[in-house]
C-alpha cells in the first residue's frame, strides 16, 4: 500500500500565500489551496477549522514576512532606523504587492500583536531618537503613517511607479514637516 501523503500546516500556509502572490487574495479558497496541495479539501478544514482559522495563521505569516523585509531595510543602514521603517514599508508594497494589499488593505477579522508591536517600536524610535514626548511621537507617527500608507497604497494598486530617490526625499519632506509643525505647537 503506498504511504498516505500527509498535508501540513506550513504547506498549506505556503500554498495560501502562492495563490495571493500570483492572484491576490480575491482568489483565495478551500478549493484552490487543496487544488494547490495535491489533496482533497478535508486537510485544509481538519488542520485550521475552515478558512476563518487558516487566514488568521495566513496573516500572521504575511505578517512575519512583511517583518523580515522592514528588518532588511533597517539592517541595510541606507536609512536613519524611523526612515527605514517607512521606506521598508512602501518597499514591500512595491515589490510585494499582493500580499501589501492582504496585509495592509484588507479588514481582518482580529487585530494581531504584531500591529501594535510595530506601533509601539515605531514611536519608541521617535521617542528615543527625536527627544519627543510619548503623545507627540504618536501624533508625529500616525501623521507620517497615513502618508507612507498613501504612498504605498499608490505603488500597490500600480496607480504610480516614482523614482526611489523621489519617494525617499518626500519622505524625509514629510517627517521634516510634521515635526516642524510639532516643533511649532511648542512655541
Amino acid at each position: 500500500m503506498p504511504a498516505k501523503k500527509v498535508v501540513t500546516k506550513e504547506r498549506v500556509l505556503y500554498a495560501a500565500i502562492d495563490i495571493i502572490r500570483e492572484s491576490g487574495s480575491e482568489m483565495l479558497n478551500v478549493r484552490e489551496i487543496a487544488k494547490r496541495c495535491g489533496c482533497s479539501t478535508q486537510p485544509v478544514y481538519s488542520l485550521f477549522g475552515g478558512m476563518a482559522g487558516l487566514k488568521s495563521e495566513l496573516s500572521g505569516l504575511v505578517a512575519k514576512i512583511y517583518s523580515d523585509y522592514i528588518d532588511g531595510v533597517i539592517q541595510s543602514g541606507k536609512y536613519p532606523e524611523y526612515k527605514a521603517i517607512g521606506m521598508g514599508y512602501i518597499g514591500f508594497a512595491k515589490e510585494h504587492k499582493q500580499l501589501f494589499k492582504y496585509l495592509m488593505m484588507t479588514r481582518h477579522e482580529e487585530k494581531h500583536d504584531w500591529e501594535k508591536l510595530s506601533y509601539d517600536v515605531s514611536t519608541g524610535i521617535i521617542t528615543d531618537q527625536y527627544g519627543l514626548e510619548r503623545g507627540e511621537a504618536e501624533l508625529l507617527h500616525t501623521e507620517l503613517w497615513i502618508f507612507v500608507h498613501g504612498v504605498a497604497t499608490m505603488f500597490a494598486t500600480d496607480y504610480l511607479d516614482w523614482d526611489w530617490e523621489l519617494v525617499s526625499k518626500m519622505v524625509t519632506d514629510a517627517f521634516k514637516g510634521f515635526s516642524a509643525n510639532l516643533n511649532g505647537d511648542k512655541k
